[in-house]
């Protein structure tokens, strides 16, 4: 039977384009695009700057969980190497469609001490370990805003699927330990050997607390850049509800069908974020503003991009 043969990279790349410049100009029109615009020409820039600065310390402190956790799979990569490739990759991923061919470079340089798998393990786990930290806060905040009267108001709509994306996430760890003991053969012995990466990464000895603690802070951080561009648009969002609801909206960054997130998560925004009163057009905006805000914070890596290190620069 003939194989088909792989679809190009460069159609990819423009149905990711495609997919983003269409939604968001179904948002342009769906969600009042002239009052987003608006809300956007008068944000305030001292809250834009402080999202800045946050995001830039999330860079940095992203850096140093990659560094930890590379450290506990043999490869030693220096503070300022790390941050440098850290902003490398972070362009690269902010700029080509995928948002994950800057981690990929990222695990390639980084192949020289340990070999390319354990590389591509520190980055994957590094990655992992930040997603986990932000469901861990968002479902944490899900269940604080069910059980306190007259906080957020869920409605029907959003409720139920959240609650499934907590219970799933919930369940998830224990269903990968029985499909690691109950699969035969090489899946079975792939799903042991990636758990034991990932605990051996990040829970050695002297590790957990570090990696607990950066995951935690990273996370804090996207959460509150993204809820200062709220402030910087004009609208407010009070603490407990942009932990629950901000970490919903980066999520779909995830989804590769777009430029890193864009349009997905306007969409995301305009949907959710006015079940804590703030208008479609400003969470619009604020999306919007959260995008442009998180490419600025990248920008050092256009730097990195041309004076990019071999691997035989992450040996030390």
């Amino acid at each position: 039977m003939r194989q088909r043969p792989p679809i190009p990279p460069a159609l990819i790349r423009t149905v990711q384009i495609t997919v983003a410049l269409a939604m968001l100009v179904w948002l342009w029109h769906a969600a009042d695009g002239a009052e987003a615009a608006r809300r956007l020409a008068g944000a305030d820039p001292l809250w834009l700057m402080a999202a800045l600065l946050t995001l830039s310390l999330q860079t940095v402190l992203s850096a140093l969980r990659w560094r930890l956790t590379a450290r506990q799979l043999g490869i030693v990569i220096d503070r300022r190497t790390a941050v440098r490739e850290y902003y490398l990759s972070q362009i690269v991923n902010q700029t080509l469609p995928g948002g994950v061919l800057g981690d990929a470079g990222r695990a390639l340089r980084a192949r020289a001490q340990a070999g390319l798998l354990a590389s591509g393990q520190a980055v994957v786990y590094e990655r992992l370990a930040g997603q986990i930290a932000i469901f861990a806060v968002m479902a944490l905040a899900f269940g604080a805003t069910l059980a306190a009267p007259g906080g957020l108001v869920w409605p029907g709509w959003l409720v139920v699927p959240v609650a499934g994306l907590v219970l799933a996430g919930l369940a998830l760890p224990a269903v990968l330990w029985l499909a690691a003991h109950v699969l035969p053969g090489r899946m079975g012995r792939g799903l042991g050997d990636l758990g034991r990466g990932f605990a051996r990464a990040m829970t050695g000895r002297r590790v957990l607390g570090r990696q607990l603690g950066l995951s935690l802070a990273i996370a804090l951080a996207n959460i509150a850049a993204f809820a200062f561009c709220v402030r910087a648009i004009g609208a407010d969002l009070p603490v407990t509800d942009a932990l629950a609801l901000v970490p919903l909206i980066l999520f779909t960054m995830l989804v590769p069908i777009t430029v890193s997130g864009w349009g997905l998560r306007e969409g995301a925004a305009a949907a959710i974020l006015p079940v804590a009163g703030i208008a479609a057009a400003e969470g619009l905006a604020a999306s919007v503003a959260f995008g442009l805000v998180f490419l600025a914070s990248s920008l050092p890596g256009a730097v990195a991009l041309v004076l990019s290190p071999s691997a035989s620069a992450m040996k030390s």
